[in-house]
């Protein structure tokens, strides 16, 4: 079964398949709802074992993670980290809000969410926003994730993955690329420990986030500014659920080469 155990791609084909004209996400929509009527009027038909990556940005404005810029009062340290980077002091301030710990403030501002991913000002962003808006990160991507699942898998009887991803940089190479932020009915690792490689060597360590490697697959589909694709269904792809989320994917400090 394709559920019983953790197998690799499947050798024949992969794809990912993209949802178009997603309708605008109204704080507190339905998203769920609204992800099913996209795949209806696209006549597109779930298939078991399909994935489901999901942009954080809707599941921010469906969660209502939205803040106005008129109800945030910069505080004296926001004030100053704005100042001496040149920096908008409001997006300063919900990034401290949002954020257990400030890790730099020197030309960037990288941080540490409650959920233990380290980004750059919390994840916190303008771009596809209301104007005037901010949109703050789902507060428990993991959660959000399964929650979603639950109702899909209700819905349409199929047995499917949930991803939901987020755009963000790398400390060590340039440019942005799509990470998984959460995720629900798939594992987020595939162990290929114990396995021989192509001259018959046994693999003492191998660990592949696989989530990571789902969401970035999507991502040229989904695209950036006003394409309006924020769901993509990977199909192909053979996977097992887990015990671990997308949270397990961040390392504990004492592992973290960058603190």
């Amino acid at each position: 079964m394709l559920f019983d155990k953790c197998k690799t791609m499947s050798p024949e084909r992969i794809q990912a398949i993209p949802i178009p004209d997603f309708p605008v996400v109204e704080p507190d929509g339905n998203l769920v709802k609204l992800i099913l009527q996209t795949f209806e009027t696209s006549k597109i038909d779930l298939e078991n074992g399909d994935i489901i990556v999901i942009a954080s940005k809707v599941v921010s404005l469906a969660e209502n993670r939205i803040v106005s810029a008129t109800d945030v009062e910069p505080s004296e340290k926001a004030l100053e980290i704005a100042s001496k980077n040149n920096f908008d002091p409001i997006h300063v301030e919900l990034a401290i809000r949002e954020s257990v710990d400030i890790l730099r403030t020197e030309g960037v501002l990288i941080t540490e969410t409650p959920s233990g991913l380290i980004c750059n000002f919390s994840g916190v962003d303008k771009s596809n926003a209301p104007e005037g808006k901010y949109l703050l990160l789902p507060s428990n991507p993991d959660s959000s994730a399964s929650q979603y699942l639950k109702s899909l898998m209700n819905s349409t009887g199929k047995k499917l993955a949930i991803i939901i991803s987020d755009t963000q940089g790398r400390p060590w190479r340039k440019g942005s690329v799509n990470l998984a932020i959460g995720c629900a009915g798939i594992a987020p690792f595939k162990y290929n420990k114990g396995k021989k490689d192509l001259y018959g060597r046994v693999l003492e360590r191998s660990t592949v986030c696989q989530i990571d490697e789902i969401a970035m697959l999507a991502e040229p589909l989904m695209g950036q500014a006003g394409k309006r694709v924020p769901v993509v269904i990977v199909r192909g792809y053979a996977y097992s659920a887990s015990e671990e989320t997308a949270r397990d994917i961040n390392r504990p400090k004492h592992e973290d080469l960058f603190r």
